[in-house]
């Protein structure tokens, strides 16, 4: 599966949930897209590179373009960018470029892609698995992303407010052990593709199973609502062996780069 599947599901969850927020942008720009919530948390005033960059100018002029945009608005933001869309000749380069604009690597992930789910290897957990559809269900998920995402749980609360619960296209679930909120996901689904986030393990569950029993569960949700055929996910060094096991390959690098103050 071609690394633009990741691209395009990724910048397309950013944009629904800009959808509807009175600080929101969503546009594009020569080379470059721009998907902000207008919010805290910098991660979700993005920009994309949305076609091949093949220069060390062309990198600059797009990048320049969307600090414009967010200096324009004080907005902190982050550049999310799928290695390959840049020139290998200039890749050494993005990190000395981005750092000219006051841009810092703050994460790499690797983008994975599946055709078909393997079945679980082992017994999977029980658990009460809930859609977020109500302010209780909405606060265990912010709760649980922020913990397992270390981030305020006031930015999480602004990014995931109660626009998500109500027939929102980011479809987001929490995991319930005995009452407990145990774990999270999240799906958005476009152009035949399901794109898996916040996927989120409580600390005192991890290696139980609970992550997978979510994951799966939220793909099976999507695939029966939707006649999309392939998945997407960026995974983090926590989920990386698990995503392999559900047969998940790596189609391409994200590397996310955010101002600092």
């Amino acid at each position: 599966m071609s690394f633009h599947a990741v691209a395009d599901n990724l910048r397309q969850s950013f944009r629904v949930l800009a959808a509807g927020r009175p600080r929101a942008g969503v546009l594009e720009f020569p080379g470059v897209s721009i998907a902000s919530l207008g919010v805290t948390f910098q991660m979700f005033n993005a920009a994309f590179p949305n076609a091949p960059v093949e220069t060390r100018a062309a990198l600059e002029e797009r990048l320049r373009a969307a600090k414009d945009h967010f200096d324009s608005r004080s907005l902190r933001w982050a550049l999310w960018i799928c290695e390959d869309f840049i020139a290998t000749g200039i890749r050494r380069k993005l990190s000395g470029t981005c750092d000219t604009l006051g841009l810092r690597l703050s994460s790499e992930m690797p983008g994975m892609a599946a055709e078909r789910i393997r079945q679980p290897s082992r017994k999977l957990p029980a658990m009460q698995v809930r859609r977020v559809d109500s302010p209780r269900t909405l606060d265990d998920f912010c709760v649980l992303g922020s913990i397992c995402f270390h981030v305020p749980i006031a930015w999480f609360s602004e990014v995931f407010d109660a626009r998500v619960t109500a027939n929102h296209p980011f479809v987001c679930w929490v995991g319930y052990r005995e009452g407990e909120p145990v774990a999270t996901a999240a799906t958005v689904t476009a152009d035949g593709v399901i794109g898996l986030y916040n996927i989120a393990t409580s600390p005192d569950y991890r290696h139980r199973g609970y992550g997978e029993a979510i994951t799966r569960h939220a793909i099976d949700a999507a695939l029966r609502e939707t006649q999309a055929t392939n998945i997407v996910l960026q995974s983090t060094s926590l989920g990386l062996r698990l995503y392999e096991r559900m047969g998940f390959q790596p189609v391409t690098r994200i590397l996310v780069y955010s101002s600092t103050p």
